[in-house]
């Protein structure tokens, strides 16, 4: 009202019950205009796109990392690589579904996401690691249970929760506050000189963090320093990041990626996975004019209603 604008169709996320979800569809249905459903990370990767001014037709690949996102298979996605423009997209690779026990209050529970990504892992629970420490026996006993019984324990690939799980993990938040602290501090306390890193497990269209698990778990239990930890996980991720698009380059023939969701405000891993990028020949694409996070998303709702609507 404040604008005059005059709307000839609405776009929503895909996600019903969202409080913005159910906006557009009572003022779609009230008003009789076209509805138009929007992928989470499809949108991020149109924002990112768009705010670079994007006007080719080839397709691009998008590294999508966030927290959470309805997929279209049900599942929260967050670990996304896709390859579309504004008019589509396809799901080539995605970190393989882990358990989310307790669903949204897992979020709120760094520890219970490593036990449970440990066990998802095919990682014995040894009572030394910190996540098992954090929590006593009644604790384990139910969250076990929980697991095993698939009670309110959704699967996700979600990057974020990744990032959760390993700052639990290796001993540094096992329950949070606020949005993104285990995985802000896990940032803040990565350490500049360590070399190593850690490998996922690339097969088919899955990327099992599992391997990197194991091993993060064998550092702890010989007491690595955390800062040492916490760049190696960024490293991996990153050089993960390289690997994938390297595959994606081969079988699409492009070579521009961008990088949208909320996991990329981490400037360790976006200055180590552009700097790989460019220096393999990508061309890459990061926001500048919109936030990385859901900030961005209705710019990308409104590119790709747009299209749809040509």
């Amino acid at each position: 009202n404040i604008f005059k604008v005059d709307p000839i169709a609405i776009a929503r996320d895909l996600h019903p019950d969202y409080l913005s979800s159910r906006y557009a569809i009572d003022r779609a249905q009230t008003q009789n205009l076209p509805l138009i459903e929007v992928q989470h990370h499809h949108a991020h990767l149109a924002a990112c796109v768009a705010d670079n001014g994007w006007q080719q037709s080839e397709p691009v690949i998008g590294v999508i990392f966030d927290g959470t996102g309805l997929g279209t298979d049900g599942k929260i996605w967050g670990g996304e690589f896709l390859v579309g423009d504004y008019g589509g997209y396809y799901r080539p690779y995605h970190l393989a579904y882990y358990p989310l026990p307790g669903g949204d209050a897992a979020v709120r529970q760094p520890k219970r996401l490593a036990a449970a990504y440990l066990r998802q892992a095919g990682i014995l629970w040894d009572e030394s690691l910190p996540p098992l420490q954090a929590m006593d026996e009644p604790e384990q006993s139910v969250l076990l249970a929980q697991l095993e019984k698939g009670i309110n324990t959704p699967f996700t690939s979600s990057m974020g929760r990744l990032f959760d799980a390993v700052a639990s993990l290796i001993g540094l938040r096992h329950t949070i506050h606020y949005e993104a602290q285990a995985a802000i501090e896990l940032e803040n306390c990565a350490g500049s000189s360590d070399s190593g890193d850690y490998t996922f497990d690339i097969r088919d269209e899955l990327i099992d963090p599992a391997p990197l698990l194991a091993a993060l778990a064998k550092d702890v239990k010989n007491q690595v320093p955390v800062d040492v930890l916490a760049a190696r996980f960024h490293r991996s991720v990153a050089g993960m990041v390289l690997q994938v698009c390297r595959l994606l380059r081969t079988q699409t023939g492009t070579s521009t990626v961008a990088l949208s969701g909320g996991v990329w405000q981490n400037i360790l891993l976006l200055r180590q996975t552009g700097t790989m990028l460019e220096e393999a020949g990508f061309e890459v694409l990061t926001h500048h004019q919109t936030p990385p996070n859901d900030g961005c998303i209705a710019l990308g709702q409104a590119m790709i209603a747009n299209q749809q609507l040509k």
